[in-house]
């Protein structure tokens, strides 16, 4: 059965609280198992044999929101979907040297129109280099994420919801589904 893995956000900000146990449980009640959470802020590994990815998110999305009680916008991606995100190197060896920030990932639902992926790629900078592959936006900070100056809102108006790792994250769900 096909492996994948539920990015979810907005879990445990604010007032919200889920645990592990607790996201596992939610999944296995909608038939989504084996199912493992990895790390606190919802990465969830689980098996299941729906061949619509955006079917399955609705699925998952509305099984959440009927179980948590608050929307939780949901992307999904195949065991082999994490394994080209973890391969991918979208700067060059130079331009990563010059910055002390880590790599993030922007997962996005669809991957944008043309006039999107420009309009997003234009907020780039000295400070915030860009580059879009597929339903991904690589994001490399100068620095911390807090320091950087890149309007996410205006990001996220162009290229509808998303939600944020690190690249090291989604190595690290890599290897695990692997195991």
């Amino acid at each position: 059965m096909p492996r994948y893995v539920a990015f979810l956000r907005g879990m445990n900000l604010g007032g919200r609280r889920i645990t592990n146990d607790q996201l596992v449980r939610c999944f296995e009640q909608m038939d989504l198992s084996p199912a493992s959470a990895f790390l606190a802020s919802g990465n969830v590994l689980f098996d299941s044999s729906a061949r619509s990815r955006p079917k399955l998110e609705a699925t998952i999305a509305k099984g959440l929101k009927a179980q948590l009680k608050y929307e939780v916008p949901t992307f999904i991606r195949s065991a082999a979907e994490v394994a080209a995100i973890t391969d991918r190197q979208p700067f060059t060896p130079e331009v990563v040297a010059q910055t002390a920030g880590k790599l993030q990932v922007a997962l996005l639902s669809a991957e944008p129109s043309a006039g999107a992926r420009k309009k997003a790629l234009a907020h780039a900078s000295a400070s915030d280099h860009l580059a879009i592959v597929g339903r991904e936006l690589y994001w490399l900070p100068k620095a911390g994420m807090s320091d950087s100056e890149l309007p996410v809102d205006q990001l996220a108006k162009h290229l509808g919801a998303m939600t944020i790792r690190t690249h090291r994250t989604i190595t690290r769900l890599a290897a695990k589904m692997d195991a």
